[in-house]
């Protein structure tokens, strides 16, 4: 049995028509920042300079904090690294060898420097970018790892960091026969000085320049709207869960975006019980169904969303949800706003979740396997912080990161129950936020109550 709701039912009634009334403000409030520009993301990706500055300005700093000399990336066509276009060798045929490094000054602070070693085929053109410090062409016929072996020999560099990570697929793009040309032009005393890349791409690629996250601010709005726009398309007993994927999908095309992660799962709606990462079915949605939409879009082929809205499929002569549905809810928003007021800085991701596992227990929810949420930004589960592990067996190590100013994350608000038939659902209202220097933000304004569908 869930706690009893102690609130008469005409002030439940009228807090509910005034929640509804704001709720209504700001969906309008987005679109009006929104609009209906379908040329919102359509002209010139602002990546190429955005990638400039942020190795520029985010990459020294990502260095120190990892503690590596310097980071060695090689690039190949067909089968590239997976940062290949976060630092310029996107285009990259023949291999080449991508540096980047600290030294110090004669005032005593340290200088960044990055440098290519590149096929003369293709330097030029890199050059001509001007991404980097300085591109040396490496003549045909000789090899560019070689090169970068002994200018890091000559550099006397002690901790050489390299993309190989058991944690983060992000940080694992060297592949096993490069590691041996790499080990082999090193010579075994300098092989024994490559150390994991991880800690630098963790701390590269978490945080997020104020630019970036307008642009994701941007596409949640986008991302949001069109939700509560396909719920009203529902016409219960007849409209499936595929239905509403498939406007959603028709919005996508539309505007000329993309999916934020895999394009079978995304969105996905579902009106009956709990399905984890699927894909929509057929199922029909009906009167008292519960359904939730989770959903994203990638902008710019770069930047990405991840926001699920729920709604309420009212039953004949219903006005508002039943007690018990009206608790579930609000007891996982609240479990939101709980993970939302711990996000600051210098906080570890495993604390926000508890602190919304205290308010879980609290409301009697079942148990959730799942995190409170998750860094969001280049790829739905991007690097950085996972905002879990006070409720499961294990912790993951990022689990215990502390989060930082320019991060962002998708974040659920939960709250779990048996259904008639035995089986489970699960309210996980997902938010976006960015850290600032004192707290989160809201990247758009949360979902405050359920959205209504009424029944024919």
């Amino acid at each position: 049995m869930y706690p009893s709701i102690k609130v008469s039912a005409m002030i439940h009634k009228l807090t509910t028509l005034f929640l509804s009334f704001i709720t209504g403000l700001l969906v309008l409030g987005q679109s009006a920042v929104a609009g209906d520009d379908k040329e919102m993301f359509s002209g010139p990706s602002p990546w190429p300079e955005i990638r400039k500055e942020r190795i520029k300005k985010l990459l020294p700093n990502a260095l120190e904090a990892a503690n590596v000399d310097v980071w060695v990336t090689l690039c190949r066509e067909n089968n590239n690294d997976p940062l290949a276009d976060h630092i310029g060798c996107e285009n990259a045929g023949a291999p080449a060898a991508y540096l980047f490094y600290l030294s110090e000054s004669e005032g005593g602070s340290s200088e960044f420097h990055s440098l290519v070693f590149s096929p003369s085929s293709e330097s030029t053109a890199l050059a001509e970018l001007k991404i980097h410090d300085k591109v040396v062409a490496v003549p045909r016929g000789e090899s560019a790892v070689d090169f970068a072996a002994d200018f890091i020999k000559d550099q006397d560099f002690e901790r050489i960091a390299v993309n190989s990570s058991s944690n983060n697929a992000q940080a694992d793009g060297l592949s096993y026969s490069q590691r041996l040309s790499l080990e082999a032009a090193l010579g075994e005393e300098f092989a024994q000085r490559l150390v994991s890349s991880e800690e630098v791409v963790y701390e590269w690629l978490s945080i997020k320049l104020p630019q970036e996250v307008e642009i994701m601010r941007k596409a949640a709005r986008l991302t949001a709207k069109w939700q509560i726009e396909a719920y009203q398309q529902i016409v219960p007993g007849k409209t499936t869960d595929a239905d509403v994927a498939r406007f959603l999908k028709a919005k996508m095309a539309e505007y000329g975006v993309s999916d934020a992660w895999a394009p079978d799962q995304n969105p996905n709606v579902n009106s009956g019980p709990d399905r984890g990462h699927s894909h929509a079915t057929n199922k029909v949605i009906m009167p008292g169904d519960v359904i939730q939409t989770d959903f994203g879009i990638k902008v710019y082929d770069r930047w990405v969303t991840d926001i699920q809205r729920f709604a309420y499929v009212l039953k004949p002569g219903e006005t508002e949800a039943p007690d018990d549905i009206q608790f579930y809810w609000e007891s996982g928003r609240d479990g939101g706003v709980a993970a939302y007021k711990a996000m600051k800085p210098g906080v570890r991701g495993i604390d926000v979740d508890a602190a919304q596992s205290v308010l879980m227990k609290q409301n009697g929810s079942e148990h959730v396997m799942w995190s409170t949420g998750h860094p969001v930004g280049y790829v739905a589960h991007d690097t950085g912080p996972n905002l879990g592990g006070s409720r499961g067996a294990t912790v993951r190590p990022a689990a215990k990161k502390v989060l930082k100013p320019g991060m962002v994350f998708a974040f659920d608000g939960f709250h779990a129950w048996k259904r008639p038939d035995g089986t489970s659902k699960t309210i996980s209202v997902e938010e976006m936020a960015v850290i600032t220097e004192d707290g989160a933000e809201y990247l758009i304004p949360p979902q405050q109550e359920l959205i209504l569908i009424p029944s024919e």
